[in-house]
């Protein structure tokens, strides 16, 4: 008995086995392996086996897509960011990737809250807007972006509102961010 024995179906009060647990290690030869049982209860992979990555932009942009479609906030800030850049064989598009960035802002996405502060701030390549930029930057701020809360105290700097400056950089100072510390 020094082999160990595959949990099946109907044998679930059973211990645990070991993930790794091959056809060799199986008290019962005509047992199914891990792999086979994984393969016929429809997972594809093993447990702890990394998807692999795709080697091509086409694969790239369709593991995105997929992810995109699904409500995902970090996708979709990802593929703003390669609309803006023009990556991936998608032909540059900036009002795309403002859009893109914009969904997931509203979803969530500390990334694209900073991103869209700077660029309504900076009036970069879209129309400047102040009072937009800083609700951006509060949002971000609010979930823990040491770089909005940076960029919020500039902006009270700039305004003449020192101590609420101090105040923000404090607080971005803390959380490691040396342009704060040296601000204040």
């Amino acid at each position: 008995m020094g082999g160990r024995r595959l949990i099946g179906i109907s044998s679930m009060s059973s211990p645990a086995p070991d993930a790794r647990a091959g056809p060799d290690e199986s008290a019962d030869p005509a047992a199914p392996t891990l792999q086979q049982r994984l393969m016929a209860s429809g997972h594809e992979r093993p447990e702890g086996d990394r998807t692999s990555l795709p080697h091509d932009n086409a694969s790239t942009l369709a593991m995105i897509q997929k992810r995109v479609s699904k409500g995902d906030e970090a996708a979709i800030n990802h593929l703003g960011d390669k609309y803006f850049h023009g990556m991936l064989g998608l032909a540059k598009n900036v009002p795309r990737a403002i859009e893109l960035w914009t969904e997931a802002a509203e979803l969530g996405s500390i990334d694209a809250h900073c991103r869209l502060g700077a660029m309504y701030y900076n009036g970069d390549v879209v129309q400047e807007d102040q009072p937009r930029s800083i609700r951006h930057w509060q949002q971000a701020a609010m979930k823990g972006d040491v770089e909005s809360r940076h960029n919020l105290g500039v902006v009270e700097y700039n305004n003449g509102h020192y101590e609420v400056a101090v105040q923000h950089w404090m607080i971005s100072a803390k959380m490691g961010d040396e342009k704060s510390l040296n601000a204040i």
